[in-house]
């Protein structure tokens, strides 16, 4: 979908606020009728606009005090498939992205203490046929977390 108009825009608008505003309310707020939101917002879903609507939890509530982003390196790029498999596996890593640099791979995992952290790279991560090596960057606190921005689609560019 390369393509976003007003409606689209307000509507995207609305929901990344709130995943969980009634259709109904962003209707009556943009004042159009609530089928349009529904078609909308389908159509957005369809074309992988929209993923998912989620509930976010806050790690720290939970239990989980040390978060820390881990660059890997693999013995060869050939490994690269099947060690993301395998951190798939691992409940803890919550994201794993390809990256450029020092490192093939760069993961987000969340854990209880530092010795959990130790026990995760260690007993799991450092075990994963392929893996070679990694630097962990111990995250202290987050400042901001945002979505992507959407000035782009306000000022009526295409994406």
């Amino acid at each position: 979908m390369n393509h976003f108009d007003y409606i689209d825009q307000q509507i995207l608008l609305q929901i990344r606020e709130d995943a969980r505003k009634p259709f109904s309310q962003i209707a009556e707020e943009l004042k159009i009728s609530n089928s349009l939101v529904h078609q909308r917002i389908r159509k957005l879903k369809e074309n992988g606009v929209i993923n998912k609507a989620e509930f976010v939890i806050d790690e720290k509530q939970i239990g989980y005090k040390t978060k820390s982003y881990v660059g890997i390196r693999l013995k060869e790029a050939r490994y690269a498939k099947s060690v993301v498999n395998d951190l798939a596996k691992i409940p803890e890593i919550l994201e794993c992205n390809y990256v450029s640099g020092n490192y093939a791979l760069f993961i987000l995992i969340f854990a209880y203490d530092n010795h959990h952290l130790r026990n995760i790279l260690y007993e799991q991560v450092h075990q994963i046929d392929g893996v070679a090596g990694t630097d962990s960057f111990i995250c202290f606190d987050t400042n901001f977390k945002r979505q992507i921005t959407l000035e782009s689609l306000v000022k009526g560019k295409q994406i």
